[in-house]
């Protein structure tokens, strides 16, 4: 009997993503099959199902299908696709009659490998990057770019020959290589961006009312309002990739505000000094911001899709949200009772947009048809899925998806904007452009995160507990707590840079856990402290 469990338990284990498996759209035989690994929702996937199937017939007289792959978010997606290529590469190199270590699992992914590494282990990267070594998965598509880039760096993601069949595509005029400091394609052609995100707010309106605003928000900092405590909607930076790089933006515009500032007080001064003191001073500044948004919120969940979904629902008056979920969820409220209760808005200057790029996989089994799947991606007729209204010629046949396509001449076609669903939407012409600069926080976004989620959400009951303590307080204590509350020296920005990277850098990944320890520790001290001097004790 208890081998017959065990036996079951592994059937069901084996059986159980295959029985998960979203419906797919074609039934019966068909010529070709794509496989797909995204995160994107069922709306994204059934649209570009259907219009990639109808799209690939016309042109080859074939049949095709998306075999989709849907595992959760992009940290789920890197951690599967490291998974099977370690243990593709693994079969691959064994056969090889090389012998395995854990110094060669760590070697054929490491694009930082040192010259002093062992031959053994770079033999096993160059043989990696010049093998065709798989996973079973065709494409990576949706994410942001910092997935992409760390998947292409490792070797996962391969060039495509689309820059050389469409080179008229790679151009200002129609997909820029870099906007306002944001890469929309990598240079090897080894990711493409597909569709643009930004990020805002998305807010309730008759929840504001019902805790006395008069007017919808506009900036971050408006989510700092005291009215808001218990009542924000904020996801785990380290769980969202997405939201981490909203929080980025906060942080980015914070800098570039105070560079803005220094060099109009400074004007002689040595430009190079100048933008060194905007980066330190930003860095805590925007924490600072971050740290009074997480506590006026009610959670940090795992999922960005739950803060919009709550705030339609009423169980939050305001939430932080990748663009798209905001717009979807004014959508979705609009259609079931034409209410206008659910609003979304990007602070001005306060989001850059970023692309979500498609790439192709080393090893893919079906690498032509994935191909004409990026190229349908890419094209207009694949770019009108995105932003076109339901049931207008060449739009979505269900879900309206609210989304900004990537390709700067759909917007010059003046004669499709009655067709889409946000006609008024440039992203090319935006007032007030927050330009990103890589250089200030790109190589610590992971450190960004880290900090952010202790900071907040694992002291999360003490910062609440603190800031509670803080509005109801009288001054002079108020402004005495506060400033022990905001003291962020423990991770200032040379902090970040220093003994973050080293530990969350560390292969033993003990010190990472006991640098959340540590830092955790200090937070709670110091928030207890200054909800002792909120109280007058």
């Amino acid at each position: 009997m208890k081998r017959f469990l065990i036996i079951l338990a592994v059937v069901i284990t084996v059986a159980l993503p295959f029985i998960l498996r979203p419906r797919q759209h074609v039934s019966g035989p068909v010529d070709e099959t794509v496989v797909i690994i995204t995160p994107h929702n069922e709306a994204i996937r059934h649209e570009y199902a259907r219009g990639f199937e109808s799209w690939y017939r016309t042109r080859t007289g074939r049949t095709v299908r998306i075999d989709w792959r849907v595992i959760g978010g992009t940290s789920e997606i890197a951690r599967f696709l490291e998974g099977e290529y370690v243990a593709s590469f693994r079969n691959y190199w064994t056969k090889l009659k090389h012998p395995w270590s854990t110094e060669i699992q760590a070697g054929f992914q490491d694009y930082r490998l040192p010259t002093t590494a062992p031959s053994a282990v770079k033999e096993a990267r160059a043989a990696f990057l010049a093998s065709n070594v798989g996973c079973g998965i065709d494409l990576f598509f949706g994410g942001g770019t910092y997935d992409f880039s760390r998947q292409a760096q490792v070797g996962r993601l391969v060039a495509s020959e689309l820059r050389v069949k469409h080179p008229e595509w790679f151009a200002d005029q129609v997909i820029p290589r870099i906007q306002a400091g944001e890469e929309y394609w990598d240079e090897q052609g080894r990711w493409i961006g597909a569709v643009l995100s930004s990020y805002g707010i998305v807010f309730n309106r008759d929840s504001l009312r019902r805790l006395g605003f008069t007017h919808e928000p506009e900036h971050w900092a408006d989510l700092t309002d005291p009215r808001l405590v218990g009542e924000v909607a904020l996801c785990d930076p380290t769980k969202s990739g997405s939201i981490a790089k909203a929080f980025e933006n906060i942080i980015q515009q914070q800098m570039q505000r105070r560079l803005t500032a220094l060099r109009a007080s400074e004007p002689n001064a040595e430009a190079r000094l100048i933008e060194a003191r905007a980066v330190r001073e930003g860095w805590l500044a925007g924490l600072q911001l971050l740290q009074l948004i997480g506590a006026n919120s009610r959670y940090f969940t795992d999922s960005s899709q739950k803060p919009p979904i709550d705030v339609a629902a009423g169980n939050c008056a305001v939430g932080l949200c990748i663009d798209f979920y905001g717009r979807q969820q004014n959508e979705a409220v609009r259609r079931r009772n034409g209410s206008d209760r659910v609003g979304y808005v990007t602070p001005i200057g306060g989001s850059v947009s970023s692309v979500d790029p498609i790439g192709l996989l080393r090893g893919a089994r079906n690498r032509v048809v994935a191909e004409s799947f990026i190229e349908y991606t890419l094209s207009l007729e694949g770019q009108k899925l995105w932003n076109f209204k339901v049931g207008t010629a060449g739009g979505p046949e269900r879900f309206v998806l609210r989304r900004l396509p990537v390709r700067r001449d759909f917007y010059a076609r003046d004669d499709w904007k009655p067709l889409r669903s946000d006609p008024e939407e440039n992203p090319y012409e935006q007032k007030e452009q927050l330009v990103y600069r890589s250089a200030w926080t790109g190589d610590i976004f992971r450190e960004m995160s880290f900090i952010i989620r202790v900071m907040c959400a694992d002291t999360h009951g003490e910062l609440v507990e603190a800031w509670r303590a803080i509005i109801a307080a009288p001054e002079p204590a108020k402004t005495k707590a506060l400033a022990v509350l905001q003291d962020l020296s423990t991770v200032d920005y040379e902090q970040a840079r220093g003994t973050v990277r080293q530990c969350l850098g560390a292969k033993n990944k003990v010190e990472e856990v006991l640098l959340a320890k540590r830092l955790a520790t200090g937070f709670r001290e110091q928030y207890a402290r200054a909800a002792e001097i909120a109280r007058g004790r």
